[in-house]
């Protein structure tokens, strides 16, 4: 049941790879690529305190996505279907999602800038409505299919196995459309590329929608509170604000990297956009050799042990990155030193998060006598999106300096966020949420 449940992971972590990774890579690209055949579609440069029309654009989403998820939360938590409160929203958002993400790409209006500015604006909204209305009800269904501490770590750790296979699959993206430029041209290549991943992932997405069956592992009693009130209570959560505090550093630091990981390849490592496959699949496949000891010595010392000590050594790769291409530190050993030493806090960062939330989430239902999964699922996506939407405009503004200057205080900036993510998180009383479900 878990690989099935996993399998939906793969395919929405698949689609918001390509929109993490590539997005500003194909609409703010540098003078390279557009040598290469990519046309320009949007406005370029500053256009507003020293911002880009990308970066205001991708916050205005970011913003819209955090917005949504409570809304959807306070749906799937009151839903009254007979299949259950989150197959419904699992089976309805699936194929949108998946054919919105290709449209994305798609801007119909030439070098029309205008136009093309107000269209990638609309799919870009459309596709975090319809992620929102997929992903809500799916984190949701993790405390039902793992209902003590323990079992939450095995949940997380399958779904973070998949996850790390979709997002880098999506690293594949310029390897396989590199098959199809000869015919279609660069920015064709890349359009039928993301075609094919969103069918894959579209497929995956319906694994556990048709194939779970949530009454008989989950409690589908609708929620009776209202939507904003449910919010209201989640946030209430003493420990629960400390962890989204941190997880808010954290995913701005994230975000910041991310978007910036095929410019540090390509700009700071002279290196092709080829090679961001190959750098994230040595760190999955060290990250995957992790997982079990993960695992493990998070049942023995605890959850917040660790995750704080991945804050810690996150923050110091950030800020290695910051030196790609200087004193020899470049090309493929700059590329292999970050890839194996982001292993290790990225399979601890990759399985524990979601199951603290699990463990506050049944700590507060225990407390309260109310199930609120998804609201506490949704609360969090809302408060690290806020993040992402900030990270966006921090990125989008640095890169927009021109150069490898912008680049390299982006990893900076990167470092800083997740130094002080990691020191909120020490403030997280994780022994009070385990007596509370230890004693029921």
């Amino acid at each position: 049941m878990l690989w099935r449940f996993a399998v939906g992971q793969f395919g929405w972590s698949l689609l918001s790879g390509v929109i993490t990774n590539w997005l500003v890579f194909f609409y703010q690209p540098t003078q390279d690529v557009i040598t290469q055949g990519q046309q320009l579609y949007i406005t370029q440069g500053a256009v507003f305190l020293g911002l880009t029309v990308l970066g205001l654009i991708t916050a205005v989403c970011r913003v819209f996505d955090a917005v949504t998820d409570p809304w959807v939360a306070s749906l799937s938590d009151r839903c009254t279907s007979r299949l259950g409160r989150r197959i419904p929203f699992l089976r309805g958002a699936a194929i949108p999602l998946a054919i919105v993400t290709v449209l994305v790409f798609c801007c119909p209006f030439g070098t029309s800038f205008g136009s093309n500015n107000f269209y990638l604006l609309v799919m870009l909204l459309l596709f975090y409505l319809f992620i929102t209305l997929y992903c809500t009800p799916f984190n949701a269904l993790i405390p039902e299919l793992g209902k003590t501490p323990k079992d939450r770590i095995n949940v997380s750790t399958y779904i973070s196995v998949t996850f790390f296979l979709g997002t880098g699959t999506a690293y594949l993206l310029p390897n396989i459309a590199g098959l199809f430029e000869p015919r279609f041209g660069y920015t064709g290549s890349i359009r039928v590329t993301v075609a094919i991943l969103a069918a894959a992932a579209a497929i995956a997405m319906l694994v556990p929608a048709f194939t779970l069956r949530e009454h008989e592992f989950a409690d589908t009693t609708p929620s009776r509170t209202p939507g904003m009130k449910s919010l209201v209570k989640t946030f209430k959560n003493k420990e629960f604000q400390t962890f989204v505090k941190s997880d808010i550093l954290y995913f701005v630091s994230l975000t910041i990297f991310q978007t910036g990981l095929p410019f540090y390849i390509t700009v700071l490592m002279k290196l092709d956009t080829g090679m961001s496959f190959v750098f994230f699949a040595l760190m999955t496949v060290l990250s995957l050799a992790f997982y079990v000891p993960v695992n493990l010595l998070a049942k023995k010392w605890g959850k917040k042990k660790l995750v704080a000590f991945a804050f810690l050594f996150f923050s110091g790769v950030f800020l290695i990155t910051t030196f790609s291409g200087l004193a020899g530190f470049t090309g493929v050993l700059c590329g292999a030193v970050v890839s194996a030493l982001a292993a290790v806090p990225m399979a601890i960062l990759g399985i524990l998060p979601q199951a603290i939330v699990a463990d506050i989430a049944e700590a507060d239902a225990i407390e309260t006598s109310e199930n609120r999964e998804g609201m506490f699922y949704a609360a969090r996506t809302f408060a690290f999106k806020m993040g992402q939407s900030v990270a966006m405009l921090i990125f989008t503004a640095l890169a927009a300096i021109g150069g490898t200057t912008g680049y390299r205080i982006s990893a900076v900036v990167a470092a800083c966020f997740c130094l002080l993510g990691g020191l909120v998180f020490l403030k997280y009383h994780e022994e009070k949420i385990t007596d509370v479900i230890e004693k029921k």
